[in-house]
């Protein structure tokens, strides 16, 4: 599973001109799934992006992660992450997971993330969403496990 982990002072998602979603102050959280991906590579990835210590403390130290500022999270769908751009100049998506395990890890993944008690919301799988963002920093980290 590959993620793309942004701090945001807030985030929210569109579909078809409407509020699908949104958050304050926590992470945006886009997440892609290939082949070989698993159950153990969801729970790994969710609990590393919890405990993640991307926050400032008081020395502007990056010392807390989003479970000690009790952040909200906004994690989306993002099959492009699975993109393979080494060749050519057409993206190669040969490592993207088939749909329907596609699905079933980005909802137990979301699911893992729920266990925090924060606040989570999703965009929608597979819909065109626009993803708008005031990214707080920026802190931006790219994870993969």
């Amino acid at each position: 599973m590959k993620a793309l982990i942004q701090r945001v002072k807030r985030a929210s998602v569109n579909i078809d001109g409407k509020l699908f979603s949104s958050i304050n102050s926590g992470l945006l959280v886009f997440v892609g799934v290939e082949k070989t991906d698993e159950k153990e590579n969801a729970e790994k990835l969710a609990q590393k992006i919890l405990n993640l210590r991307i926050f400032e403390d008081e020395n502007d130290k990056m010392n807390f992660s989003v479970l000690d500022k009790a952040g909200e999270i906004l994690i989306v769908s993002q099959f492009t992450l699975c993109g393979d751009c080494k060749k050519g100049t057409r993206p190669s998506f040969d490592k993207s997971a088939p749909l329907d395990k596609a699905v079933a890890l980005y909802e137990y993944f979301v699911n893992c993330v729920k266990t925090s008690n924060l606040k989570v919301e999703t965009g929608k799988f597979r819909a065109m969403m626009d993803v708008e963002l005031i990214n707080d920093g920026p802190v931006t980290f790219w994870l993969e496990k």
